[in-house]
C-alpha cells in the first residue's frame, strides 16, 4: 500500500491517483481523506506526513562505521530536526549563507503509525506504519563550528533540510531495500538497508525508552558511504525501490 499527500487531498495512491479509503491509522497522519480521486501526475506532492518529531540517527551502518573508524554504539545515537525543515517531493532548497558547506544524506525513513512508549520489539514492529525516502541535509560548517559542542540540530534544521517523500509505502521488508542517491543523474550512494546496525523495530523500541513516539513521527535511520557536498543548481534524487524517488533541487540562498 502507498500513502501520499498533496495540497488538496490525502489517501492511497493507486493507478496514478490519490484515492479515498485509508487503513487505520490513516486519520492520524493528516487532514481528511480526499472525497474524489486526484491525479498524481502533474500534482505537487507535499511531504506525505507532518511529523511532530523528526528524529535522525548517526552511525547506524556497519560499512560507514568501519570506514570512519567509529565504535558500534550501544544505543541509537539520535538528534532532532525541527518541523520547519520539512519539505516534500520536488522542493527547491535554499543554500542559505548561514549554513556554509552543505552535504546530502540519502536515507530510509520510518514512519510511526501509533503511540508507543517503553515497548517490546514486537510492539515496536507493529507501531511502524511504513517507510519513505529521506534527504537529511546537513551543514558541516555549523555542525563543527564549536569544538566544545557539536550542533546537530542546528546543522540539520535549516528550511528544506528535511526532505521526505514522495510517499509512504507499507508492507515492505526493509531488508530487501537499497538506498540510492543520484546527484545530477550520477550515482553517489548505493547501499543496502540490511547493513543497518539497529533494525527499524529495534530503533523504535529503544527510542521509545527515551521518549513517547506518536503517529506521524518520522525517524531517518542514518546514512552510509558516499555523502558529498552540494552546490547551487545540484539536483539530488534519493531512490528506494518500492517507495519511489525523492527529488530536490538546491538553489542559491
Amino acid at each position: 500500500m502507498i500513502w501520499g499527500r498533496i495540497k488538496t487531498a490525502k489517501g492511497i495512491v493507486l493507478s496514478g491517483e490519490i484515492r479515498e479509503g485509508m487503513l487505520t491509522p490513516s486519520n492520524t497522519l493528516g487532514g481528511p481523506p480526499c472525497s474524489e480521486p486526484v491525479a498524481v501526475d502533474g500534482a505537487t506532492l507535499l511531504a506525505p506526513c507532518s511529523p511532530g518529531k523528526f528524529i535522525g540517527l548517526w552511525n547506524n551502518y556497519h560499512a560507514a562505521a568501519a570506514k570512519n573508524g567509529t565504535t558500534i554504539p550501544d544505543h541509537p545515537l539520535w538528534f532532532l530536526k525541527p518541523d520547519s525543515s520539512v519539505v516534500g517531493q520536488g522542493a527547491e532548497v535554499a543554500l542559505t549563507p548561514a549554513a556554509g558547506r552543505v552535504i546530502f544524506e540519502g536515507e530510509l525513513g520510518v514512519v510511526i503509525g501509533k503511540t508507543c512508549h517503553n515497548v517490546t520489539e514486537a510492539e515496536a514492529e507493529a507501531a511502524i506504519f511504513g517507510y519513505t525516502c529521506i534527504n537529511d541535509v546537513t551543514s558541516l560548517d555549523v555542525l563543527n563550528a564549536d569544538p566544545a559542542f557539536a550542533q546537530w540540530s542546528r546543522a540539520k534544521g535549516f528550511a528544506g533540510f528535511g526532505a521526505i517523500g514522495p510517499v509512504i509505502a507499507t508492507g515492505l521488508d526493509w531488508r530487501d531495500l537499497t538506498i540510492r542517491t543520484l546527484v545530477n543523474d550520477r550515482e553517489r550512494q548505493c547501499y543496502p538497508a540490511s547493513d543497518m546496525i539497529f533494525s527499524p523495530a529495534e530503533i523504535v523500541r529503544r527510542l521509545s525508552f527515551d521518549m513517547t513516539l506518536n503517529a506521524g513521527d518520522v525517524i531517518a535511520v542514518g546514512t552510509s558511504l558516499g555523502v558529498r557536498p552540494v552546490k547551487a543548481g545540484d539536483h539530488v534524487a534519493v531512490s528506494i525501490g518500492g517507495i519511489g524517488v525523492l527529488d530536490v533541487t538546491f538553489m542559491p540562498g
